[in-house]
């Protein structure tokens, strides 16, 4: 393993989405991932979504670096293994319900005395303190909970999902944050590990920008606004004439004006009420008018040629397709080739973000259930004999 993470161990007990997306970001810059799986089948994440002979494809994505200790967390020698794990260990991941762990005599106060170093990061639906904290909470919940859910749709129309779980992705982004915080706090000589409280439902309101702010002290309740963006003008959504649709976003002052030149439309870019976004806000729909007029005239290779020479910030909205076969994607090295079982080879998404001396890697993909249990307790000194004798019991795979 290389990356800046080399020599960080982190024990994931997670399944599905947010912690194992944390755990996976983490491996991909060096960290060594060890993925405790329960015994039988393992994540379900093996099982959703697409398949490819029998498993799922977002299974070798999400997993990839990652190594499998298939474990059998209701027995005390499984216990046992992973206070073993974490005395040696730099991060424990997890997102089981709170208190599961403490069910488990894995507590922090337990995990902190084995090992003073170690940072417990606990992603859950609503937190691990409040009156929500025994409450399942999944991301679906988390987005809803935390505001994005009541603002993404059109409007008049019932809220809607924003297509991907968000909820979940953002909750793994703030969860490798803390962890990485906590890891700086314990490696300069700070202080010891501690633990990282991550909830769903607030790393979505995280991202929820001036929402609070604009209800206290206007009374306004952000609404749901389609492919606009409110307050803010001109920035929307505009069909093309071959079916496509263009985001647009002409809301500077000096890029309004050439908006508006490119679209004909010199009048408007001189007229004194759109000199600035308050006038232009308050007459939007006006302006989305004329530049639909204008993006529905055209098909959308010569929208984005016109906007793009009028330094005019627009984009095609991409389906995955489009994605895959951009090159812009290709030479940022964001589309890879992945080698699955049995000789077939995928796509798959590169690595965010790109460092400059210390780059990401992708050195294996998801692996088979309990691929690595044997070179894993190894490295913990259980001979071959006592592992042959754990397998034997029920208590490995």
């Amino acid at each position: 393993m290389t990356g800046p993470l080399q020599g960080v161990r982190v024990i994931e007990i997670g399944t599905l989405i947010a912690a194992p997306f944390a755990a996976r970001l983490l491996g991909e810059f060096g960290a060594e991932v060890i993925k405790i799986e329960s015994m039988g089948q393992g994540d379900p994440l093996r099982k959703w979504r697409k398949l490819h002979e029998g498993t799922s494809l977002w299974w070798y994505l999400q997993s990839r670096n990652k190594k499998s200790l298939s474990l059998n967390l209701k027995s005390p020698e499984g216990i046992d293994i992973v206070k073993r794990l974490a005395e040696s260990a730099d991060v424990l991941i997890e997102n089981l319900r709170p208190g599961a762990l403490e069910k488990l005599g894995l507590g922090w106060d337990v995990l902190h005395a084995l090992n003073p170093k170690l940072t417990l990061v606990r992603i859950s639906g609503y937190g691990q303190s409040g009156p929500y904290r025994d409450r399942p909470g999944f991301g679906a919940i988390g987005e809803a909970m935390g505001g994005i859910r009541y603002t993404t749709g059109t409007p008049g129309s019932p809220p809607a999902r924003v297509g991907v779980s968000l909820g979940d992705s953002l909750a793994s982004m703030h969860a490798v944050m803390g962890a990485l915080m906590s890891l700086l706090r314990v490696k300069t000589g700070q202080g010891d590990g501690q633990v990282v409280d991550v909830s769903l439902a607030e790393s979505v309101f995280n991202v929820m920008e001036s929402l609070v702010p604009e209800y206290d002290m206007l009374g306004h309740v952000r609404e749901r606004s389609g492919g606009a963006l409110p307050g803010i003008a001109p920035s929307n959504t505009y069909p093309t004439a071959d079916g496509a649709y263009v985001v647009i976003a002409g809301n500077s002052d000096p890029i309004f004006k050439r908006l508006m030149q490119t679209i004909g439309r010199a009048d408007l870019a001189e007229a004194p009420e759109f000199a600035h976004n308050d006038g232009r806000a308050a007459q939007s729909d006006r302006l989305d008018g004329a530049i639909s007029a204008w993006s529905s005239a055209l098909p959308i290779d010569a929208v984005l040629k016109a906007l793009e020479q009028a330094e005019v910030p627009a984009g095609r909205i991409y389906n995955v397709a489009d994605i895959v076969a951009d090159p812009h994607y290709q030479a940022r090295g964001m589309i890879l080739d992945a080698d699955l079982p049995g000789g077939a080879t995928v796509k798959m998404p590169g690595i965010v973000p790109k460092l400059s001396e210390t780059p990401g890697s992708v050195n294996w993909q998801g692996p088979a259930l309990g691929q690595h249990t044997d070179s894993v307790l190894g490295e913990l000194g259980i001979s071959a004999a006592d592992i042959a004798q754990l397998k034997h019991s029920g208590v490995v795979q």
